[in-house]
Order: C-alpha cells, then structure tokens, then sequence
C-alpha cells in the first residue's frame, strides 16, 4: 500500500488520528492490538481517501459514519473505487457503533473469517 497517497492526503490523515470521532475512537479500542486476530491501521491515506480502519492483510475497509454521509453519492462512488482496488468495504453508523457495539465486532469478526462454504446434504 506504499506510493498510493499523496502528500495531502497523509497530513489529512495524521490531523484525522488526533480528531477521531467518539464512535471512531470506541471502535478502535477494540480493533487495535490485534485483538481480532489482524493487524488494523486508523485514518489510513489511500489515494485521494482517508480510510477510517483498514485491515491491509485481509483487504478489508471499515468506514464509520455520521449523519453528514446520509445519501452523499460521494460514499457510493468512494466505495465503488474501493472495490474496484479490491477491497471490501463494510459502513456503519456512529450510532451503531456507539450503541451495538457487540454487533459491529461481530460483523467484522465474520468479514474477516467467512464460514466455509457447506456440502449440501
């Protein structure tokens, strides 16, 4: 994932970790310290994106948002180039995150570990 930012972008980033939202900073507390098994990073530079998580071994984008993202085309589009990189990209409301908090571990605990598929019987 090196060569992929620009200049900008990783200032946008480093000012984002010292601002982190109170859902974003809840949320790391539990992905932090491999703690589901991988290595997460917080505010990650990709491109003209700052990514809220992203697992880079399993290619997987966490993305927390507020109330500005509700029906923004630019989330759509920003998740579109996303996929089109190869990564999956799971979104969550700061609500969510703030008040299922269980959940959303256990939503990212199964994108990182798909069940396997099962022989029909």
């Amino acid at each position: 994932m090196q060569g992929q930012t620009k200049a900008f972008t990783q200032l946008a980033a480093k000012q984002l970790r010292k601002t982190m939202t109170d859902a974003e900073r809840k949320l790391w507390h539990r992905l932090r310290g491999q703690q589901l098994g991988v290595k997460f990073r917080r505010q990650h530079p990709f491109g003209d994106y700052v990514l809220d998580f992203i697992c880079v071994e399993r290619c997987l984008v966490i993305e927390v948002d507020g109330s500005q993202h509700i029906e923004n085309q630019e989330d759509e589009e920003r998740t579109r180039r996303l996929q089109i990189a190869g990564l999956t990209v799971l979104r969550f409301w700061n609500n969510e995150v703030l008040n299922e908090t269980e959940v959303v571990v256990q939503a990212i605990w199964h994108a990182l570990n798909p069940s396997p598929p099962q022989p029909s019987p």
